[in-house]
């Protein structure tokens, strides 16, 4: 009987799980579980301004929008090698060098 309440338990954190990942609006919890950071780190980068964020009209919860974490998180794109490769012919050739 222990396991079916296991198993009722993770399927209902399941399906919490997938109806939050519906939403475009996340709360402080659901963004650092979205982000994969603590907390305490999504406080810290609220109060640098790092991540753009929303305050109820009393200012007492905050939430935050799920397109402006995916930006956030690849906003800083590093190129591959062959990129990087490509981009060093391409500006030798166009300033006479060779390759």
């Amino acid at each position: 009987m222990a396991a079916e309440e296991q198993i009722l338990q993770e399927l209902r954190e399941l399906r919490a799980e997938a109806q939050a990942a519906a939403r475009p609006i996340l709360t402080i919890d659901e963004a650092a579980q979205f982000m994969g950071v603590s907390k305490s780190h999504i406080y810290k980068l609220t109060c640098e301004k790092r991540i753009p964020y929303y305050k109820s009209e009393g200012g007492r919860y905050t939430y935050f929008k799920r397109e402006e974490l995916v930006q956030y998180l690849t906003a800083v794109r590093v190129p591959t090698a062959a990129e990087l490769e490509t981009q060093a012919e391409t500006r030798a050739a166009t300033k006479g060098g060779k390759v």
